[in-house]
């Protein structure tokens, strides 16, 4: 394997996409967009957008002239496949950040780019179909990361260096070059999309970031030799995207809630409301995901026994069977029960007396009250009337 036509394509993606998403961020600096409060939605979707974009940039341009320039050696083809539908789904992205699109019609499109790759890969059909539902089910898992400022980039960036470790032990070009440049170009959006993020990566960057690893891993597995436990090492680089996907579509079916509309109630909305911050949020699904990433790589280079992969998928599990007690479907405020305010039981009003002769004083209940409820002076010996003068006393 040709190290430095790897490294090349590398430093360049990550060249390319810290100043791309540097131009960006000082555009949303400049316009009071991105994560300001009260930020237009339109102008809010435009900076997701183009933050995506600097990513898709970044990783394809730098990809696609390395496979040019030979840095893929014989799988230029395979490589060619990769991108192609990386930057179908890409384009997909775009146009739902900027009008959401229906999921038929993105479940449609990301399976013909998924047909598309592996076609040109040059699968076999038992393989190519399996490959298909893969990189289908695991592009929309990772692309359901991009949740919380730091996560999809931190957790894709250390998924596609497990990526590359597992294409350097088989010494092939052409399946490291995708991952390394995509590994560099994570790096260099990350420094931007650092909690307090001023861009995400959106539907663009997260769809095309999913592709690119699940494509990735498919493309290993099937170039894998025999003696390789890749079946069982590859899927758990990817425990973190499923355990999150697997979260979500538990949780909703046991409160009957619509199983492809957000609820936010994914592992960071949960991990918030442990009171984890933001950042720390993003480190805990990193060491998460480089738990995994480092048992995946070991038990496809052999260094492990199979069976050691099923310890961070037991952990997942039981990670995310913890989760699900946190609770995520709260009221919105001013939806609680008020109880009904009881009106006061109104007295009736107190039969009208007659007055009393002049020179004597009321008594007991015929006694007159002024309006604070005291009794009123009685009127001197000589019947002259005592008016305006109450009583002092308590």
């Amino acid at each position: 394997m040709n190290v430095l036509g790897i490294i090349a394509p590398g430093v360049a993606a990550l060249f390319i996409t810290v100043v791309l998403a540097k131009g960006v961020r000082r555009t949303a600096l400049r316009s009071g967009t991105g994560r300001e409060p009260g930020a237009r939605p339109s102008r809010a979707g435009v900076v997701r957008r183009l933050g995506g974009a600097t990513v898709v940039l970044g990783v394809g341009t730098a990809a696609a002239a390395g496979s040019a320039l030979g840095a893929a050696g014989d799988g230029g083809r395979a490589v060619t496949g990769l991108l192609a539908g990386a930057g179908i789904v890409a384009a997909l992205g775009l146009v739902h950040d900027v009008r959401p699109l229906g999921v038929p019609l993105r479940a449609a499109v990301q399976t013909g780019a998924a047909t598309l790759a592996v076609c040109l890969a040059g699968f076999s059909p038992v393989a190519g179909v399996l490959a298909v539902i893969w990189i289908v089910l695991a592009t929309q898992a990772f692309a359901l990361l991009d949740t919380s400022d730091g996560v999809l980039a931190t957790v894709g960036a250390v998924t596609a260096a497990g990526l590359l470790a597992c294409a350097a032990v088989e010494g092939r070009a052409e399946l490291a070059l995708l991952p390394a440049v995509l590994l560099a170009g994570l790096i260099g959006f990350l420094l931007h999309n650092w909690h307090p993020a001023r861009i995400r990566p959106g539907a663009c960057g997260s769809l095309f970031t999913g592709f690119a690893l699940s494509s990735s891993g498919a493309l290993i597995h099937v170039a894998a030799p025999s003696e390789r436990a890749s079946v069982v090492a590859l899927p758990v680089l990817a425990a973190v995207a499923l355990a999150d996907a697997a979260l979500v579509l538990i949780s909703r079916r046991r409160v009957s809630r619509p199983l492809l509309q957000d609820c936010g109630d994914h592992i960071t909305h949960r991990l918030r409301r442990l009171r984890v911050t933001v950042p720390g949020t993003a480190v805990l699904l990193g060491l998460w995901a480089a738990v995994a990433v480092a048992v995946g790589t070991l038990v496809y280079a052999g260094v492990l026994h199979p069976a050691f992969a099923l310890v961070p998928l037991a952990g997942s599990a039981l990670a995310v069977l913890a989760l699900l007690r946190i609770p995520a479907y709260v009221a919105p405020p001013g939806t609680a029960t008020r109880r009904p305010a009881t009106a006061a039981p109104r007295t009736p009003p107190a039969p009208p007396t007659s007055p009393a002769p002049a020179g004597t004083a009321p008594r007991g209940a015929d006694a007159a009250r002024t309006a604070t409820g005291r009794p009123t002076v009685p009127p001197p010996p000589t019947g002259r009337p005592a008016v305006g003068l109450t009583a002092d006393r308590g």
